[in-house]
């Protein structure tokens, strides 16, 4: 299934710094875990925001919540998600 999830990380100023990088670092190798599994297919920053646009393919709907609920930042993140299907005007939609 593919999903597009929008990501916007709201850390609070009275997280410690050590303690704000370390949970990015933590959250930088968690995320290029799943690129290379195939899992989490694109990333875009939001220009002037600490946001993100995301595209992940993944099993089920537990399995991106799963994903989701583990990233380090979930604790200070708004996301939406939104389902994705193929268009039937993509050159790369095929009829079965």
């Amino acid at each position: 299934m593919l999903f597009k999830v929008e990501m916007t990380v709201n850390i609070p100023s009275s997280l410690p710094v050590a303690q704000v990088e370390e949970i990015k670092a933590q959250e930088k190798a968690y995320s290029q875990q799943l690129q290379r599994e195939g899992k989490w297919l694109h990333i875009w920053r939001v220009v002037g925001q600490y946001a993100n646009v995301s595209l992940f393919e993944v099993k089920d709907n537990q399995e991106l919540h799963d994903i989701l609920t583990g990233l380090p930042l979930f604790p200070y993140m708004e996301i939406t998600v939104q389902a994705l299907c193929a268009h039937p005007s993509s050159i790369y939609f095929e009829k079965s």
